[in-house]
């Protein structure tokens, strides 16, 4: 029997080769593993054939995808358009607190020109109130030391309690504006906590301004009252200025920064006239004959009866000598306004000076008369030289001081001058 295959009926298995360089690879492919591969390729196709008509078949489950996909969609939607009201509202807000950081700045620029302001006019004030000798007193303000006000028609007299000032006002103001700029890197990190920091700083110096006034307004108040009773306890017939004629009270309320302005105000207006009150009153003492005519000189005869130097009988002195050598500047005791000045019979050479309150005082044995009827003196003013003119033994000054007319005791006069020289 012969082994050559008849053509067509011997089948060969599939050999497949695979050559890559000198390497050659070959497998070969069964019969069964092509039909197994080839149904499991019919079953896919089959499957998914089967799983899509299902579904184009089933509305139900389509639609719910469906309504699945666009509930997604519309979250989505909803989470962005939440997303962006937030955002919205976070540029509402920070534009807000930017307009409102930007109006809180202009305030407080506001208030720090409305303080350099008050600081100038304040300067002309001080210095003023300085050169009058007034210093605010030691004491501050305090809700629970205020005193209840006794009537006008008698009871235990009060005083109102002072604020102490905490610091220079000029020093407090370039502090404030020291710290406007020290303060201007910080607004970026800390912009409410930095304002917050100027603003109490203003409202210190605010505070310090009103306090200080107020207790500018107390002292001169104080002085002068001082001087008005220091003047008729040594005798002068002084009348105290009447500024108001009405009282003031009510309860202690502390003060309300966003009406400091009419505080200010108010305690500016009491001050000036508290110093026009006080120049008032310095003025009229200093119109008394208070002043010594010849500082420095012994008192050689008194006022009062004594032995006449020249006829030695019993005789009224009817003023003070002072013992001066020839020539020695001779001074107005007091403001006035000179009435002679010449000759007068015994007096020599004499000048004679009217005051207020119906004074006259007359400074006599003059060598020399310096001054001229009608003229306007002031307190140590040189109004003549020393001499021995006249009725008199030797060179001195003879000082009379007369009250309507009548001769009165001219120490009285300096001795009130010397209790209130701290005064003038």
């Amino acid at each position: 029997m012969s082994n050559t295959a008849v053509f067509g009926k011997r089948k060969e298995p599939h050999t497949i080769i695979i050559a890559k360089g000198d390497r050659i690879s070959h497998f070969t492919v069964r019969p069964w593993m092509a039909a197994l591969g080839a149904s499991v390729l019919a079953a896919v196709a089959v499957g998914y054939l089967l799983a899509t008509s299902y579904l184009m078949l089933r509305d139900d489950i389509l639609n719910a995808a469906i309504a699945r996909q666009a509930r997604m969609q519309h979250a989505y939607e909803d989470r962005i358009a939440a997303l962006r009201s937030q955002v919205d509202r976070i540029t509402s807000y920070r534009l807000l607190d930017q307009q409102i950081m930007e109006t809180k700045v202009a305030e407080l620029l506001d208030r720090q020109t409305v303080l350099a302001s008050r600081s100038g006019r304040l300067a002309p004030l001080l210095q003023r109130a300085e050169l009058n000798g007034i210093t605010p007193a030691a004491k501050r303000l305090d809700a629970e030391e205020v005193p209840v006000p006794a009537s006008r028609s008698g009871g235990k007299q009060t005083t109102r309690v002072l604020f102490e000032v905490q610091q220079p006002l000029r020093a407090g103001l370039q502090e404030a504006f020291a710290k406007t700029e020290d303060l201007k890197g910080d607004m970026d990190a800390m912009p409410i906590v930095t304002l917050s920091r100027l603003g109490n700083s203003l409202n210190h110096l605010e505070i310090d301004q009103i306090s200080h006034v107020s207790a500018l307004v107390d002292s001169a108040r104080d002085m002068r009252e001082q001087m008005v009773a220091d003047a008729r306890n040594a005798g002068l017939p002084l009348k105290a200025p009447q500024l108001e004629d009405t009282g003031t009270g009510g309860p202690f309320i502390p003060a309300n920064p966003e009406v400091a302005d009419d505080a200010f105000e108010n305690e500016i207006d009491a001050l000036n006239r508290e110093l026009e009150a006080l120049d008032k009153v310095r003025g009229t003492i200093r119109s008394f004959p208070i002043a010594n005519p010849a500082p420095g000189r012994r008192i050689s005869s008194r006022f009062g009866n004594r032995r006449d130097p020249i006829i030695k009988r019993s005789a009224f002195h009817s003023g003070i000598d002072f013992a001066v050598t020839t020539g020695t500047p001779i001074r107005a005791t007091g403001a006035g306004t000179v009435i002679h000045a010449g000759r007068n019979g015994g007096y020599g050479r004499m000048v004679e000076v009217r005051h207020a309150n119906g004074l006259t005082t007359r400074y006599a044995h003059l060598s020399r008369v310096l001054v001229s009827k009608g003229q306007k003196v002031t307190p140590g003013a040189v109004i003549g030289k020393s001499g021995s003119t006249g009725r008199s033994t030797g060179p001195h000054l003879h000082y009379e001081v007369r009250q309507n007319g009548k001769a009165v005791n001219p120490m009285s006069y300096i001795s009130a001058g010397k209790r209130l020289g701290k005064y003038l």
